[in-house]
């Protein structure tokens, strides 16, 4: 979709939103809480934003991108390239993140950026009554986005931020330890923190079914990634070498087998293929632990192989 910059905005230190309107003016498509774009930079570059304003407004997508000196070079894009009346594209919103409407209680906990598809959640939750509460913790009060908004929000009640210069940082086990029952969690934030929520909560004895997470980027044990293996088409019974130095899309797409793609990290979902045959080595963060024991389906822009033949469902 083509969209136009309509606002820039400082939101915390390093820490800049974007609003995006139609460029024709119309509404845009619909979005649930959770849901991201891809938004094609400056510089050619595609990088995936969380959406993190009310769903029902339809007139805008509002994301926010924290400038990241040692990243891939995304918001550093965003941050220096893109401005107010600039135009760009975008996909239309995909959700991998989704609230659990059935829940009886909702426990919202978002660690720095990953306060995107958190508050959006809120925002939802908020608008049709349902029960929950929100802990947001960043480094500190200069780093902490939205928190003007958050406080003169309908739900400020039921947040509680955490910072961690000021003492006040989350006691995961107790605030996991205290929840109500049937209630579902959604974390989003560094993988640190994440891990450290996840853990606690799969310790605790929380069910699979319960925990809902996004990872904003993954981190692929190169060490793992070692080793040339094969894939098979499936409809086509062709075979392809899968050199070490390479991976399973790079590979496809020198023999011209194109999968979409979007992150090439594990992240979003995008290229999910599903394995007829061998066992892959999983190295995504999007795959629950239940899903990746299955081993019938796995992201080839990141995972590898434990066999030395994979057949792929191409």
């Amino acid at each position: 979709m083509n969209v136009v910059v309509t606002r820039k905005c400082s939101e915390a230190l390093d820490i800049a939103s974007f609003e995006l309107a139609g460029e024709d003016g119309r509404s845009l498509p619909y979005f649930a809480a959770g849901s991201h774009v891809d938004v094609h930079l400056p510089g050619g570059l595609v990088r995936q934003y969380s959406l993190c304003n009310d769903p029902t407004e339809t007139h805008r997508y509002v994301i926010a991108v924290l400038r990241d000196e040692r990243g891939r070079g995304g918001s550093k894009a965003a941050h220096d390239l893109l401005h107010e009346g600039d135009r760009l594209q975008i996909s239309t919103p995909r959700n991998h993140f989704a609230l659990a409407h059935e829940a009886a209680h909702h426990l919202l906990l978002a660690g720095g950026i990953g306060v995107t598809p958190i508050l959006c959640m809120a925002e939802r939750l908020a608008a049709s009554g349902e029960s929950f509460d929100m802990h947001y913790c960043t480094r500190s009060r200069e780093r902490t986005a939205f928190a003007e908004h958050i406080a003169q929000s309908k739900f400020s009640a039921s947040v509680q931020f955490h910072y961690d210069d000021s003492g006040s940082m989350l006691d995961i086990d107790q605030v996991l330890k205290t929840a109500q029952a049937d209630t579902h969690l959604y974390v989003c934030g560094p993988r640190g923190f994440m891990n450290a929520v996840l853990d606690t909560a799969r310790a605790l004895g929380w069910p699979e079914n319960r925990l809902h997470y996004e990872f904003f980027g993954a981190s692929v044990d190169q060490s793992a990634a070692s080793g040339s293996f094969h894939v098979r088409i499936a409809s086509s019974g062709a075979t392809i070498e899968v050199p070490s130095e390479c991976t399973v899309i790079q590979a496809l797409a020198a023999n011209g087998i194109e999968i979409m793609t979007s992150c090439e990290q594990g992240v979003c979902g995008t290229c999910l293929t599903r394995v007829l045959s061998g066992e892959p080595d999983h190295l995504d963060s999007y795959l629950t632990p239940e899903e990746q024991a299955a081993n019938d389906q796995f992201l080839p822009c990141c995972s590898r192989a434990r066999s030395p033949l994979l057949v792929l469902d191409l």
